[in-house]
């Protein structure tokens, strides 16, 4: 077998087939198409279904949350879901009419075609920590709840807010991880036996994340509005990420008896799971929800630095890697909370921290399986007593350390 055949499915040329009339092969590619665009313009230009529908599509409004500028506005941020278009004709705050102001682009409308969004700004004096209740009515009397729980002011993004998840960044990503890699020098000294059970301990740290990022994803879909179908998106980012990294294990099939490929692959898994904390800490401060104090802090360190040991243990045997390649795994599985907390500050969405949780779980787990592979290549046993209590632990120690973690 040649080096070209090695990662791929190994598929064998067959004869060529004859194409109708001597056409091209493209041709016979591209008739299913040209029919299939036929009939779908048929349908649209004369539906022929058109004289037995009856009734109307009810429509789909969602407010996908709520910011409070200042003590004498209340903006909500909507979604048109429906097919149709909607017309939003009052609001309600706590059972009385407001004026109001809907806006979609920079303009003002009232009405939102299918799949747009805008912001609905209501002037209206509200105590901090009095819940409220807002309900949209469109033209044709629907009623759109939502309810704003002990409302705070949102502070918004400054230079010095971006300045403050910066320093959150670097001390709940970047030093946890950077004083986890730390135990490389003791790592490089154990005998195999434990040593894998370092490995199988940084799978239960994975497997931790992954099961955390997976529930955290599935509750933040429910907040995504209907039309981008926020459970199968989910679902689509966790198989994606999986697929994705084992193309990428695939092509570097060469490489990966030095375990470098792998801490990378581990890294990235972390800092996908990382980014999607970033961003709930960011979405938190834009919607004035974070109350930050030491202790918080102290339980995210120690939350994260077991995350350390996981990224630097497949390169625990062999040639110590170069020390260019400890800063880049460090950064690409720390750093990612910084950004994470930018991108929520600015652009606060259900729909990007669903995706990028569900990434990091689809990561996550194909890394899960790729370090059981190099336990079992370099002669581990995966059921050992002692693979399995150390796995056990992982767990353990991530759920224990999450209890201190409360946004």
């Amino acid at each position: 077998m040649t080096d070209a055949d090695a990662s791929t499915d190994g598929g064998t040329a067959t004869d060529r087939v004859n194409v109708p009339f001597g056409l091209p092969r493209w041709v016979a590619a591209a008739v299913p198409l040209l029919l299939l665009a036929l009939i779908v313009g048929w349908f649209l230009v004369a539906p022929p279904l058109g004289g037995v529908q009856s009734g109307e599509p009810l429509p789909d409004v969602t407010v996908s949350h709520a910011t409070l500028p200042d003590d004498g506005t209340v903006v909500l941020h909507v979604v048109n879901n429906g097919p149709e278009p909607v017309t939003v004709s009052q609001v309600l705050v706590d059972e009385a009419y407001w004026q109001h102001t809907v806006t979609s682009g920079g303009e003002e409308t009232r009405t939102l075609a299918p799949g747009q969004g805008a912001t609905v700004r209501v002037p209206y004096h509200w105590q901090p920590g009095w819940d409220l209740d807002v309900a949209l009515v469109l033209s044709d009397g629907t009623t759109v709840h939502h309810d704003i729980e002990a409302p705070q002011p949102t502070p918004g993004m400054t230079a010095g807010t971006l300045g403050t998840l910066a320093l959150v960044g670097l001390f709940v990503g970047v030093i946890p991880v950077a004083l986890g890699m730390l135990w490389f020098p003791f790592m490089q000294g154990m005998r195999d036996r434990w040593l894998h059970a370092v490995l199988a301990f940084s799978a239960g740290v994975l497997a931790f994340l992954g099961f955390d990022g997976g529930f955290e994803a599935f509750e933040v879909a429910q907040d995504i509005p209907g039309a981008y179908e926020g459970h199968l998106l989910v679902v689509l980012g966790v198989l994606g990420a999986m697929l994705v990294v084992q193309s990428v294990t695939a092509w570097s099939a060469d490489d990966r008896g030095s375990g470098l490929a792998l801490a990378y692959m581990i890294a990235v898994g972390i800092g996908l799971h990382n980014l999607a904390e970033g961003l709930a800490i960011g979405s938190a401060f834009a919607l004035g929800r974070m109350s930050l104090g030491a202790f918080l802090v102290v339980g995210f360190m120690i939350h994260n630095v077991t995350e350390g040991p996981a990224v630097v243990a497949p390169v625990a045997r062999g040639e110590r890697p170069a020390l260019g390649h400890f800063v880049a795994i460090g950064a690409i599985a720390g750093a990612p909370v910084i950004l994470g907390g930018w991108i929520g500050g600015f652009a606060f969405s259900p729909t990007l921290g669903a995706f990028f949780l569900a990434l990091g779980v689809g990561a996550i787990a194909q890394v899960v399986w790729e370090i059981a592979d190099m336990v079992r290549d370099r002669g581990g046993r995966l059921g050992s007593a002692t693979n399995a209590i150390a796995f056990l632990g992982g767990l353990v120690v991530m759920y224990a350390t999450d209890l201190l973690v409360m946004i």
